[in-house]
């Protein structure tokens, strides 16, 4: 597996490699070759650097018995980031550091398909940082990532779009899907837009006027 190489002035988003379920090695080649930092939480660095990838970050607690020191010659150079607080998940620490860093976007893999509680705790923290970062986490069989109240892309006819509102979404209208939204209201837990899909190729537009509104692009 080759390192992450190309890059437009820092404008393309960092990538944050998680502890959960792997990707194909085509959707790590793909954001490693245009990501201008990789950041790895302290869980993952073995099964990373098994796959031969450098990085720049090792974040974490370091509380698994490891000696983070060790990997300063084998990935050198490295910024190793000690991060103690037991409040906050690595997840959520990486993202401050991307914050800090004065990063704007960050695309995660490994965030999910291991633990349900460690997935659905990466995915709704999205809404936390949203003012602060564009964030995207990936897996072999979705792309999620938070809705600005207008959204508006291309896609092909029958591709799978799932509508999960973070608590209650209000107001939400659509464009170009199957199962149309007109002033809807969705509820995590009592109603989800869940397998929606394209009516025909085309611009799909989705607008909400109040709160946090998840989109999940999928595919079998």
């Amino acid at each position: 597996m080759s390192s992450h190489h190309i890059v437009r002035d820092d404008q393309e988003p960092a990538l944050i490699i998680a502890n959960g379920a792997a990707c194909n090695e085509e959707l790590l080649g793909q954001l490693l070759e245009w990501s201008p930092l990789v950041i790895v939480l302290d869980s993952a660095i073995e099964r990373v650097l098994e796959l031969g990838i450098k990085i720049d970050v090792l974040l974490g607690d370091f509380d698994r018995g490891f000696d983070a020191e060790y990997y300063k010659e084998s990935q050198y150079p490295i910024e190793i980031v000690h991060t103690p607080n037991q409040d906050k998940t690595d997840l959520e620490k990486a993202f401050e550091y991307l914050i800090e860093k004065g990063h704007k976007a960050a695309n995660v893999i490994w965030a999910t398909g291991k633990r349900a509680d460690h997935t659905i705790t990466n995915i709704t923290n999205i809404v936390r940082f949203r003012e602060n970062l564009k964030i995207v986490i990936l897996d072999d069989h979705s792309k999620i990532f938070l809705l600005p109240n207008k959204f508006e892309k291309w896609y092909t006819k029958d591709s799978i779009i799932s509508l999960i509102p973070i608590g209650e979404v209000s107001g939400i209208h659509s464009k170009n899907l199957f199962y149309p939204l007109q002033n809807d209201t969705l509820s995590i837990g009592i109603r989800t837009g869940s397998s929606n899909h394209v009516t025909e190729d085309g611009i799909v537009t989705i607008e909400h006027s109040k709160g946090n509104l998840l989109l999940m692009e999928c595919w079998d």
